[in-house]
């Protein structure tokens, strides 16, 4: 399949192919007949990609600052790495398009297989050949409009939004200052309102389209634009500016000022230096507006991918129905694209409809790329790469998942075992699952992991999906006869952890671990080695300082992460039990509580009890500030003590002697843990029993629990599954 994607690291674009989309719950598989290149946004992004890491930085001092804080805290190395993964990731460009739906997904009503439909949405409603695409981005095609119109949906209603952000009244007039397309779009829009517009722009030949597709009158830019709307308007000013001009200097809202009425209104849409002279807003009290886009649902994940709709008697004009509002106007013949479009070309010459954008060799307006009638639906496709050392006897691998954390800390330790083969690489996109999937130099990708799962010659998988996948795709690896590496956690459900411990005993001879990497730290081995062979019980203190997450994110939604204590806190509790030797008995964990009495989901003091007679006492917290350490380790044993700081330094005393070690980089185990896994697939035996990662997962649902209960919880894991 082909797709057009841009490199962030260099600003290159290419044509690749590419793995078909999955057809998954809440949305519908889209064969694209043409999209529309958005030129202002796709040339900024563009521009921004060709920038060196030192302007990247300059345009973002927002995204350095957190950088350098990341750093302080996790190492130089570390979040370099991870900085570079983000600048790696290739962009699918494009967000509006026309196509016809090829296949539906779980729980979508009102498409069907072959229904016309105009599509929304960055990453959604790409330059692709095929694309999967939210319930809530799409819209049904009049018989009236023909797949061109429909892939102007989503410059239409960033239009039609702007509009409505106006407050148009019949018998008003008012100005769109800029008319690319966006103002071409909001000037029809404006007169299909009911209001009379007068047009403004640097290219006399867009002013003359403006008025030849219905606005009153215009003028080009610097000719006493003002002046000219106050003759326009019988000295009065205009009732609003709607500004899609797109330039880095304030002149559009210095004429926008100057050309508003006293108590008017000024509506951003495009990009412009926003400076205002408060005296004339003050005096002339001016209302100043920015246009968010297309509408409520607007990066709201919720809405856009979940499916939730905004109630309409509440919020009557979502994206999706704005969406099926610019529809009817081109189906009323109120709206005429058709004029805009000024060059067309199929996709595999989107190179040169970029050429055009971005060096404006010649005049242009709508630029369309248009798609073959049939393409390819293949979703695994084999790549020319050559491995890095010869094959041997190393362990042919699947990779499920590939997203920041999995590219900066995962996929460059699996690519550097001499133990493994990394065979095919799956993730949702296939921009994503080619790139990465040549980068880390595997034989094929897919964005269908169960392909993985399918393939006889893969013998073990990493899963490096979101939580909410973790248990099912477990499950399906062991039956399928893969030895599985599944990151934190293991599952998000005592139910789901019964589900995996009996298909682990359908499955006795392969290997199951989970991505508890703190374990295999070298500071941790060194403490555990310090503290030798121990006949009496430890006392374990360990704080985290994790940092507060947007209340949104979606590492606190049930649905997907589990909750901050699920997702990340059974670190901990497992780290307890490798510091002790010892398996979980008992829980007891109370959670925070605001001063209005809601739970503080990542707000929790844990104590464990466990097997030997040993405590370890887990405070996790969000409400620190980052310029504390995050994380600090305590160990008291038979007149021995030892702390790790940040997995940066340990300090281990006894008999009144104190040692310090300290590392100047930060080794939270990822390799040792890869390397351990690889040697237990290899053999077929595990280097860390099941029943430790079964135990602790427990002991985590139910500290959860026991915050609901308020009272301490039996965790013992009996090896048939929880009670």
């Amino acid at each position: 399949m082909k797709q057009v994607v841009l490199s962030y690291r260099n600003g290159d674009l290419a044509v690749m192919d590419v793995p078909a989309p999955l057809c998954k719950p809440g949305g519908v598989l889209v064969r694209t007949v043409v999209s529309l290149i958005s030129s202002g946004t796709e040339r900024g992004m563009m521009a921004l990609g060709k920038k060196s890491i030192v302007g990247k930085a300059l345009d973002r001092p927002d995204l350095v600052k957190r950088v350098v804080d990341k750093a302080r805290k996790e190492g130089v190395v570390s979040t370099f790495k991870q900085a570079m993964g983000r600048l790696d990731t290739p962009s699918a460009l494009g967000y509006s398009l026309a196509g016809v739906v090829t296949e539906t997904g779980e729980g979508v009503t009102g498409f069907s297989v072959g229904d016309r439909v105009a599509c929304i949405g960055a990453g959604f409603a790409s330059h692709a050949e095929s694309n999967w695409v939210p319930a809530n981005l799409c819209a049904h095609l009049p018989d009236e409009v023909d797949f061109e119109s429909g892939a102007y949906g989503m410059l239409g209603i960033i239009a039609l939004h702007g509009v409505r952000c106006a407050h148009p009244q019949l018998g008003q007039k008012v100005v769109v200052l800029g008319l690319g397309l966006l103002g071409q779009l909001a000037a029809q829009e404006m007169v299909a309102s009911g209001v009379e517009v007068f047009g403004i722009d640097i290219d006399p030949s867009k002013v003359d389209l403006a008025k030849e597709l219905g606005a009153s009158a215009g003028c080009v830019a610097g000719t006493d634009a003002a002046g000219r709307v106050l003759d326009f308007t019988g000295g009065h000013g205009a009732d609003s500016v709607v500004i899609t001009a797109a330039t880095t200097n304030d002149e559009p809202i210095k004429v926008a000022t100057d050309a508003c009425a006293p108590g008017g209104r000024i509506v951003l849409v495009g990009v412009c230096d926003v400076k205002i002279d408060r005296q004339l807003f003050w005096e002339k009290e001016i209302e100043f507006v920015v246009s968010r886009a297309s509408g409520p649902g607007v990066l709201d994940p919720a809405y856009e991918v979940k499916g939730r709709d905004y109630p309409r008697e509440y919020v009557p004009w979502t994206q999706q129905r704005n969406l099926a509002a610019f529809l009817d106007l081109l189906a009323n013949k109120r709206v005429d694209v058709a004029r805009l479009t000024t060059h067309r070309y199929p996709i595999q010459e989107a190179g040169k409809a970029y050429d055009l954008v971005q060096k404006g060799s010649e005049p242009h307006l709508g630029v369309l790329l248009e798609y073959p009638e049939k393409n390819d639906t293949r979703r695994t496709v084999s790549l020319e790469t050559t491995p890095v050392r010869a094959v041997g006897d190393r362990v042919r691998t699947g990779i499920i998942g590939a997203g920041l954390f999995g590219r900066a800390m995962f996929l460059p330790a699996l690519k550097a075992s001499k133990d493994l083969q990394l065979v095919s690489l799956a993730t949702t996109t296939g921009v994503n699952s080619h790139h990465y999937a040549r980068k880390f130099h595997f034989e094929k990708c897919t964005t269908d992991y169960r392909e993985i799962l399918d393939d006889r010659s893969i013998h073990a998988v990493f899963i490096l999906t979101r939580h909410n996948l973790h248990a099912e795709m477990v499950c399906a690896a062991l039956a399928a006869g893969k030895h599985v590496f599944v990151e934190k956690p293991l599952c998000m459900t005592e139910e789901e952890l019964d589900r995996i411990t009996r298909a682990h005993a359908q499955s006795p001879d392969q290997v199951v671990m989970v991505g508890y990497n703190r374990r295999f730290a070298t500071l941790t081995r060194e403490c555990l080695g310090f503290l030798g062979e121990r006949s009496a019980p430890s006392t374990v203190l360990i704080r985290i300082n994790a940092g507060a997450v947007p209340a949104d994110h979606w590492a606190h939604s049930q649905d997907e992460g589990g909750g901050r204590i699920v997702s990340e806190g059974c670190h901990y509790l497992d780290l307890a039990m490798a510091l002790t030797g010892e398996m979980p008995v008992s829980v007891f964990a109370r959670q925070a509580t605001s001063a209005d009495g809601l739970n503080l989901g990542d707000e929790a003091g844990i104590t464990l009890s466990l097997s030997g007679g040993s405590v370890a006492q887990i405070l996790y917290t969000g409400a620190g500030d980052r310029a504390f350490s995050r994380e600090r380790v305590e160990v008291f044993c038979g007149g021995a003590a030892v702390s790790i700081e940040d997995w940066k330094s340990a300090e281990l005393c006894r008999n009144n002697h104190r040692k310090v070690s300290s590392r100047f980089n930060l080794d939270l185990g990822y390799d040792a843990e890869i390397a351990a896994f690889a040697r237990a697939a290899r053999h077929g035996k595990d280097v860390i029993p099941f029943e430790i990662f079964a135990a602790s997962t427990l002991a985590t649902l139910r500290a959860v629990r026991s915050m609901g209960t308020g009272r301490s919880e039996d965790c013992a894991f009996t090896g048939v599954g929880p009670a």
